[in-house]
């Protein structure tokens, strides 16, 4: 780090990118099927959840919001669309962790694993894409 990058004490300059996050981007196949199906799992009506230009769907969420997207610009034209996220990205919070795992099972989501250290599980979404539910 440069001395014009450091302030006072050793302290970083201030940066003009906010230490907040927006939206995050979820990789989807069927904007439609997929709008249902997070529709379903987060208790959202869809009429709610417009799609807009044909391949993007935003949820209203209480904190950091989530964009359901069929990605055109990131491979979504490709056989077989964007890539899945491999790795849990971010959490979706429930206050009733063994009625959420019996509520998901129930829909036929596909079970990654079991409720971990009383704490979180992990499911896949249509997609493939892999979700934390973690006990707030």
């Amino acid at each position: 780090m440069s001395k014009q990058q450091q302030g006072e004490a050793g302290s970083v300059a201030a940066s003009p990118i906010k230490n907040k996050v927006g939206s995050i981007f979820i990789p989807v196949r069927d904007i439609e099927r997929s709008r249902s199906w997070y529709c379903r799992i987060l208790g959202l009506n869809e009429s709610g959840c417009e799609i807009v230009g044909g391949h993007l769907c935003s949820l209203p969420m209480e904190g950091t919001g989530l964009i359901l997207d069929t990605m055109p610009k990131w491979g979504g034209q490709e056989p077989g669309g964007a890539p899945a996220i491999e790795t849990p990205a971010f959490m979706l919070m429930t206050g009733d962790l063994q009625g959420s795992l019996d509520y998901m099972k129930e829909l036929g989501a596909e079970l990654v694993t079991e409720i971990e250290h009383d704490h979180w599980f992990v499911v896949k979404d249509p997609d493939g894409n892999k979700l934390m539910i973690c006990r707030e």
